[in-house]
């Protein structure tokens, strides 16, 4: 298993939270806290923006991806707008999650609850070459669920 170093930065008045953690050995994710002052109610369909309660430095050459959780998705409905969303290595801003109810029921957001998963990847830069016509393929410009559903 490849490792790489993040540098991570609690916000003052988060000491009380864990850092994130993978849950488990084979676990691709680190669990993200909530770190509310108070409870939230995330009533259906509402949007908003949790804090983590964390500052990372993710190095050039990687980013971080904020993913719900599936127990919270599967039980409550709860996902991320933005899923995934993108952490990028010159960001040192609070992480922060942006989640959303699609579920029935007002779901409550309590300090410490732990509602996403941070993954850290590397990335790839691409040197756009401009062309005047593409490579023909099979499926050239047959788009959604044009090889079936």
């Amino acid at each position: 298993m490849q490792k790489v170093e993040v540098r991570i930065k609690r916000k003052d008045g988060c000491n009380d939270l864990p850092l994130p953690q993978y849950m488990s050995e084979g676990a691709s994710g680190m669990d993200l806290y909530a770190a509310v002052d108070e409870t939230i109610l995330l009533k259906p369909k509402d949007i908003k923006l949790i804090p983590a309660g964390i500052h990372i430095a993710v190095p050039r050459g990687y980013e971080a991806q904020v993913r719900p959780r599936s127990g919270l998705a599967l039980k409550h409905g709860l996902t991320i707008v933005n899923t995934p969303g993108t952490i990028d290595s010159d960001y040192r801003g609070e992480v922060c999650i942006i989640l959303t109810n699609i579920g029935q029921e007002t779901v409550e957001i309590k300090r410490g609850m732990r509602i996403a998963q941070l993954i850290i990847l590397p990335v790839v830069h691409a040197d756009l070459l401009e062309v005047q016509e593409l490579d023909k393929t099979s499926r050239d410009i047959g788009g959604f669920a044009s090889t079936g559903i």
